[in-house]
Order: structure tokens, then sequence, then C-alpha cells
């Protein structure tokens, strides 16, 4: 080597190390992109039994419809909250029209008649109704909800747990694509049940807000809305456009994902539940084929050929055990006749 290209090849030697930097920092790249391709694809190809599960709640916001002040601020609450209007009050169309712009879910907030003797309002359902009175009142109140999906009842302790009036009001939503919720105002309710029997899409309340309004409260029972979601997959809650209810909700939604819980509408919460549902049952009927196939012994096929000299061999060891001792030395001795 001259002096000349020594000179050059330091003169180059920034340069050279410049570039093997630069491809170590494409080498890197590269390497953590298909890194990052192959997490993914193996979390993608994992059994349904063994994917990262996600956990869903449905926050629904009832009784609005009446004070537009409260209302407003509830239906700027983030994420996919549903809304439940009470039929035939003054702001439903207005607020309704502002929720479904923001694509969030609307509900009919059905009054029926409780235990207790309480102002229910218009289109609430009461026992003094015949069949007919009773699935007018309904499909009124249903007429009365711009962009309506849904069902629950206000209130209904006392009728929610009659039959009768369950069936009439099934008998109506069959004929909408309206699903259910089940408020559960009493333990003694029969209308998820009843849901069940007409084969409307529904589901329950899991947890009530603000049955008691203080902060504290609140907060304790979002939290087991959480709890319960990521013990059962999915739960349900229902609030109100309380000033306490509204702001504690402002600061808790946004931090449901960082949780491990997405909130999405009531409609598909129930697709989710039934798509579980759906799914569970197929592991469970995989599971009992598994077992019943690794339950039969791995015998091998036999021949005719062979399966015939196997039973010779049986018969003839059957022989042997019958026969008396003077005969077995009979047939041990020279010249013994074999039959």
């Amino acid at each position: 080597m001259t002096l000349y290209s020594i000179k050059q090849t330091k003169k180059n030697i920034p340069a050279i190390k410049c570039v093997s930097k630069v491809l170590l920092l494409i080498c890197l790249i590269i390497s953590s992109t298909s890194w990052a391709q192959n997490k993914a694809s193996t979390v993608n190809n994992l059994p349904l039994d063994k994917k990262p599960k996600t956990n869903y709640v449905a926050i629904i916001i009832d009784d609005l419809g009446y004070k537009i002040k409260h209302d407003q601020r509830a239906v700027q609450l983030p994420g996919k909250v549903t809304f439940a209007f009470l039929p035939h009050t003054p702001h439903v169309k207005k607020l309704a029209e502002t929720v479904h712009s923001k694509g969030n879910e609307i509900m009919l907030h059905l009054p029926m008649q409780s235990v207790e003797t309480l102002y229910l309002g218009p289109g609430a359902l009461t026992n003094s109704m015949n069949e007919q009175e009773f699935k007018h009142s309904v499909l009124k109140s249903i007429q009365s909800i711009p962009y309506v999906k849904g069902i629950n009842n206000h209130m209904g302790s006392l009728m929610t747990s009659q039959k009768e009036s369950m069936q009439w009001l099934m008998d109506e939503v069959t004929k909408t694509d309206l699903f259910f919720v089940d408020s559960r105002t009493t333990a003694d309710t029969v209308a998820e049940q009843t849901a069940n029997q007409y084969n409307i899409r529904n589901t329950r309340r899991n947890v009530f807000l603000d049955h008691e309004r203080n902060r504290p409260a609140i907060e304790f029972q979002f939290e087991r809305l959480i709890r319960l979601a990521k013990k059962n997959g999915s739960a349900v809650a229902i609030g109100h456009p309380f000033p306490e209810t509204l702001k504690i909700l402002e600061e808790k939604i946004p931090q449901l994902e960082a949780a491990g819980i997405q909130l999405i509408t009531v409609s598909e919460l129930i697709k989710q539940n039934n798509l579980s549902i759906t799914q569970a049952k197929a592991q469970t009927k995989a599971q009992k084929s598994n077992r019943l196939i690794n339950s039969k012994p791995n015998t091998p096929l036999l021949s005719h050929t062979d399966s015939t000299k196997q039973l010779k061999h049986s018969i003839h060891q059957k022989q042997k055990r019958s026969q008396t001792p003077w005969q077995m030395s009979l047939s041990r001795s020279p010249g013994a006749v074999k039959n």
C-alpha cells in the first residue's frame, strides 16, 4: 500500500464510521419492527382461551329530558355513554339530536308502576290499564324518542315482577328491533326472563352508581363496576344526571382504558356477551370431544386372519383351564390324540 493510499484511507475513516452507524441503526429498526410484528402475530394466532381478555362496561344515564342544564352536561360525557330519555319530555328532541350527532346510543326510559306510590310522569304503565291500553302506551312512548335503540324500566318494582305485564311489554317490543335492559329495581323481577322467552336482545343492570348521592359512595360503586367487569367480562352501570355523578364520570371515564376496561354502548355489550357465550359453548364442546378421543384405548386394528387366530387361541386357553389334572397329563403323554 502506498503512502498516498494510506492517507486517503485515513481521510475516509470518519465517513466509514458514519456509514457504519447508519447501517447499524437501520438494522436495529428492522429488527425491532420484525419483533413487534412477530409478537402481534403471535397474539393474534393464540387460541381464544390464551388471548389477552378484553373487559367491557356500559354506562347508562337515566331520567333525561326534563332538566336541560344538567342534561346538557350529561350528554357531553366522554366515551360511548348510553343515554336513556323519559317519554314525552320537553327537551328530548333537542338532546337526542346532540347525542346522535356524537355517535352515542339512545334508549327509552319507560316509567312503570312501583310498589311505592310515586309520581311516574307521562307514558307510565300501570296496573289499571287493559292489554290494549298498555300496548298503545308503549308504542307512543317509543315513538316519542328519536333514534331510540333500546328500552329500560323507570321504577317498576311492582310491574316488572308481574308476568302478564312483562309478556304484554315484550310482545310489543318484538314488533321493533329494540333491545331491553332490566334495571332490576326489585329482586322479584321477571323482565329479563320474559325478554329471553321472547328472544329479545337483553341484559341487566349490575351497578347503581348513585343510589347514595355522595362522592365516596359513587366512587365505590364505580370501582365495583370495574371489578365486576374484570370478573365476568362485562358489566352494566346505571347513573343519573346529578352533579356529583357527572363530575366523577368526567374524571373516571378517561381512566378506564388504563384499567383494562373498554366503554361500549349497551347494544355492543349485548353483542359481546352473546359472542362470549357462543365461544364458551364451542370451547366446552371441543374439550368434551378431546376428552372422549383421549379416553378411547389405542388398540391396533386386527386383520380378519389375525382376529381368527386370536379367537382360536382364546378358545384353546379356555379348554386347557377347564381340563382335569388327569386330562392334562394324558394330553402331554406320548401318542396322545389331539382333538
